[in-house]
């Protein structure tokens, strides 16, 4: 197994132009697909222009909140990192929606009070909705197998389903991830604000189903992870503007709130909870694919212990790599290129066609 540590400085722009890939020929196909247990959910391809594609299709799994278009294929200038992608790996990419998210079939519990239920939507359950696209998008590439990517909690999504059908995954990417690889966090875990008084190593009891998110709470996390004051000089407002509407548009009950707020199921929240906790989801000993463990040095959800930890654990993996992009936000995919975007995109690019 090959494996080494790598932390990247600035790297030189020659390989991956991202500005260029939003007026790129991309042809997109929005689709629908069933899980095992009766849900349906929604799927985007973006294909590449005709001539170049090769290689095995790539699912994009957004994270805890925001679903996958608003996360992935913005149609403004570095807001597609699908489409980017698509372009420079010649692959079919694929943008999914998990249950609950965006366009996807939402549980009942997001129609009633939020307090009514306990958090919906875990880790379990997006593990069905990842095989439900996986087994659409083989037979639609007529392949064998598929590379998953995964942002945040997404990224925690695609490991978990990886570890259970390792057959399935060719090539795995974690991007700001947690794993478990420390019991101390500080947004989450024992002690946090969402922990249990009684029992602090527990999520709050009075935790609900779903929270409501609305434009403004997308931005102060954001904001306090980027090391500049200057925040128009470290990302596109008009990309923010973006990202802020597609995130409203996903829920069509956003606009009875005042302000428009979307839903966005807490599953997520307790499973980041535990991990956050030193806690393991999964094993990822199981895992038999290439791996890219991607971590932003500003990220204020993963944590360098969880990459360590990660591949620690990833001892079957047929190749591992852990990469951290200095001075990277969080929501680096999102941020102009020469403020960590590019070096992602050149490290994606560079293993899914190497």
């Amino acid at each position: 197994m090959k494996f080494f540590f790598l932390t990247l400085a600035a790297l030189a722009s020659s390989s991956v132009n991202a500005a260029g890939a939003i007026g790129a020929a991309v042809a997109r196909d929005d689709f629908q697909v069933t899980t095992n247990d009766g849900v349906r959910l929604c799927v985007r391809e973006l294909r590449p222009p005709a001539g170049i594609e090769r290689g095995e299709p790539l699912i994009l799994l957004h994270g805890a909140r925001v679903p996958g278009i608003a996360s992935f294929d913005l149609a403004v200038p570095d807001g597609s990192l699908a489409a980017d992608l698509a372009v420079h790996t010649g692959r079919p990419v694929y943008v999914m929606d998990a249950r609950g998210y965006g366009c996807s079939q939402r549980p009942p519990e997001l129609d009633q009070p939020a307090g009514a239920n306990r958090p919906v939507v875990h880790a379990h359950d997006v593990a069905r909705d990842i095989a439900a696209a996986v087994a659409a998008v083989r037979q639609r590439s007529n392949g064998t197998k598929v590379a998953l990517l995964g942002w945040a909690t997404g990224g925690m999504w695609a490991a978990y389903y990886t570890a259970q059908h390792p057959e399935q995954v060719a090539h795995l990417v974690t991007l700001n991830a947690l794993y478990g690889g420390a019991d101390r966090h500080a947004q989450l875990g024992p002690g946090s604000p969402v922990s249990d008084p009684a029992h602090p190593d527990r999520l709050n009891p009075t935790i609900g189903a779903y929270a409501r998110n609305d434009a403004n709470s997308l931005v102060p996390g954001w904001d306090k992870s980027i090391p500049i004051p200057d925040k128009v000089a470290w990302r596109d407002p008009a990309l923010v503007a973006a990202y802020q509407k597609a995130a409203l548009d996903s829920d069509p009950q956003s606009g009875t709130q005042d302000p428009p707020a979307f839903r966005a199921p807490l599953g997520a929240i307790e499973d980041s909870f535990y991990q956050a906790s030193g806690r393991r989801l999964f094993d990822a000993s199981s895992i038999t694919a290439n791996v890219l463990v991607i971590r932003c040095e500003q990220d204020f959800w993963s944590r360098p212990e969880d990459a360590q930890a990660f591949a620690h654990d990833a001892v079957r993996a047929a190749s591992l790599r852990v990469v951290t992009l200095r001075g990277a936000t969080h929501y680096v995919h999102l941020d102009r290129p020469q403020h960590g975007r590019e070096q992602l995109l050149q490290e994606v690019v560079s293993f899914l066609t190497n």
